[in-house]
């Protein structure tokens, strides 16, 4: 099985603490970091933004990630959240067989 984390902002901790529950009643994560605190700097719509917000880390298996996504994008306030997954190429054995018990149905 091979598995990613995937990154997304929240702008507060409140939707960040109810998307995580969402994934993880689904069972479409193992564990998901809530980091409160970042300051994200961007372009949009032409005007440059900057403003506090909150970064979930999802540990998922890659086999999940179509529905992942559809879960993020159908709970999520912005009009283009942030979703970006990032492979984990290693990591400790007994860590990722974890996150294989904890995402099957």
């Amino acid at each position: 099985m091979t598995y990613h984390v995937v990154l997304n902002t929240c702008p507060d901790e409140d939707t960040a603490e109810r998307i995580a529950n969402a994934l993880l009643d689904q069972r479409l994560a193992a564990c998901i970091n809530i980091i409160p605190g970042l300051r994200s700097i961007y372009n949009w719509k032409g005007k440059r933004e900057n403003g506090t917000e909150v970064l979930l880390m999802i540990k998922s298996p890659v086999a999940v990630y179509a529905e992942l996504e559809t879960v993020l994008r159908g709970m999520h306030p912005y009009e283009l959240p942030e979703i970006i997954a990032v492979p984990i190429s290693a990591g400790l054995p007994a860590y990722l067989e974890w996150i294989s018990r904890e995402t099957q149905s």
